[in-house]
């Protein structure tokens, strides 16, 4: 389980690094549920996730087509953007709830359109730009 903390991170590289700390921290089944406007940085921090499953193919953000699938690391990542849908209906119709249950690590920007869906174990995770290249996360 990760544990609670509020970071601020100046820039892509120590961003990175912060997902690569979170991932040594995660199990299988874990949940990320990333929030944050446009550009706070949570493809960034999955992508340091990744690094630190040690996935080595590169990652990117699957707003068109919603899931991208990374089953090279330590464990599976499972990256899902659900920016373009609109309805907890329409991630269903996408299959999230295999994703939710599985036994890999399924991290999920735009999380809280699917908030009622999300399991009790979510850890979720806020993004903020609060400056030029400054991001506050907040993991919970």
């Amino acid at each position: 389980m990760i544990t609670s903390q509020r970071v601020e991170t100046h820039g892509a590289d120590e961003t990175l690094k912060f997902g690569e700390q979170l991932a040594a921290t995660l199990h299988p089944g874990d949940v990320l549920a990333l929030s944050g406007d446009l550009g706070a940085g949570k493809t960034v921090l999955i992508k340091g996730i990744a690094r630190g499953l040690g996935v080595t193919q590169d990652v990117t953000s699957p707003t068109f087509t919603l899931v991208h699938e990374y089953p090279g690391g330590r464990l599976p990542l499972f990256h899902i953007d659900l920016y373009r849908l609109d309805t907890v209906d329409q991630a269903l119709a996408i299959g999230i709830e295999e994703y939710l249950n599985g036994s890999g690590i399924t991290a999920i920007e735009w999380a809280e359109k699917i908030a009622p869906l999300l399991p009790p174990r979510t850890t979720r995770i806020r993004m903020e730009s609060v400056a030029e290249n400054v991001r506050r996360i907040e993991v919970a």
